[in-house]
């Protein structure tokens, strides 16, 4: 398959570039962020998500949703972070309508889904408990009770969980933490009796929270997927929001080498302009071909989450990893070349550096995948 985009998808990139840069521009989230806005991202621009049919982008047409493929939810993911939007579309529209999608009972899918696309219910998936992405580490313990289970333990940097009216929980329902069997995944209402929401927002004034569960209690129907065998279900998901997470890192590499060639062509410097020095060109025309390379390894995995998901692991590692070190680069690139007033919060390149190192943390940075190719039996 050609590494380009369709007519189609072309069009889409159009829209969701018009409607990002139009409502929710970088200025959003410093107002946001100087607001210090209890809700943490816009529900109007998410009402106009959801108009435009990105909400439901992954959900079928039968639920109401676009009956589109990672392709496009990764053209929508490249232009958020283009503009650093902060937006429950990755939590929600990703994440928690592929798990439904890829697990979920028919009565699941028509509770949820429906609201999902039309933007009323914001959902988020709840895996990691320590510092670093380690899914098959999972300690959360779902001991059975009655006709259901009881819920213990902590998750921590849930993306949107504090605003989220269903979380999708990975717990331990056997064996030991490391095991890769004996995982399962709960639906939970975040309002139900022993669960506890902290707000942790991020250094890039983005949305996170930590999650406690003490003895809550939840039914078989609340069972996503099967019990005790939801590690490849779970792993699914994490693909998916893996190559979304690489799509939006494409889009903050990007633009922050826009601007950093803009500010090129502007600053002088000896009476010259600062991208006439060739070592300077050398590193932008560098850093310009990694970019491309990232581009193209974010939409062979996408690309391959559409046509085979059960086994794209291998092209999404690959695409996490170099769109981790690439978007790192280019970060660092835009500071430095910028000089002193990039470490300002006056200069938009710092923002793109705050992003940058959060979403190399999601779902596993780059020394993670590159682990996980290393060990390529796991695929």
């Amino acid at each position: 398959m050609a590494l380009v985009l369709t007519e189609e998808q072309n069009m889409l990139r159009d829209s969701a570039r018009g409607l990002i840069a139009d409502k929710a521009p970088i200025a959003h989230l410093r107002k946001l962020r100087d607001e210090r806005d209890a809700t943490g991202f816009s529900r109007d621009v998410w009402k106009s998500f959801a108009e435009m049919g990105f909400a439901g982008l992954l959900a079928p047409e039968e639920f109401g949703g676009s009956g589109l493929g990672c392709v496009e939810a990764g053209v929508v993911m490249e232009e958020i972070g283009r503009n650093l939007t902060p937006s429950p579309f990755l939590a929600t529209s990703v994440l928690a309508a592929s798990a439904l999608n890829r697990g979920g009972s028919a009565a699941q899918k028509k509770a949820y889904l429906p609201k999902i696309a039309d933007g009323s219910l914001i959902a988020t998936l709840a895996v990691d408990e320590g510092a670093k992405h380690r899914p098959l580490k999972t300690a959360l313990v779902a001991a059975r009770a009655g006709n259901g289970f009881k819920l213990n333990g902590n998750k921590a940097m849930v993306i949107d969980g504090h605003v989220a009216d269903l979380v999708i929980v990975a717990a331990r329902s056997a064996g030991k933490p490391g095991d890769a069997s004996g995982l399962t995944l709960f639906l939970v209402d975040p309002k139900a009796k022993g669960v506890s929401i902290e707000r942790t927002m991020m250094v890039d004034a983005h949305n996170s929270a930590r999650i406690g569960f003490d003895n809550v209690e939840v039914d078989a129907d609340s069972v996503l997927g099967e019990v005790d065998h939801g590690g490849a279900l779970l792993e699914g998901v994490l693909n998916f929001g893996r190559a979304a997470v690489a799509a939006e890192m494409l889009g903050v590499a990007e633009a922050a080498f826009g601007r950093t060639v803009t500010y090129l062509k502007e600053r002088k410097q000896f009476g010259k302009l600062i991208g006439e020095f060739q070592a300077l060109q050398h590193r932008a025309a560098h850093l310009y071909t990694e970019i491309e390379i990232t581009r193209a390894a974010v939409l062979k995995a996408l690309q391959a989450l559409d046509s085979d998901p059960d086994h794209a692991g291998v092209a999404v590692a690959v695409a996490k990893a170099k769109a981790g070190t690439v978007t790192t680069l280019a970060v660092q690139e835009g500071v430095q070349m910028h000089g002193g007033m990039g470490m300002t919060d006056q200069f938009d390149v710092g923002l793109f550096m705050k992003r940058a190192r959060v979403c190399q943390e999601l779902f596993g940075d780059a020394n993670y995948h590159a682990e996980m190719l290393a060990e390529w039996k796991k695929y």
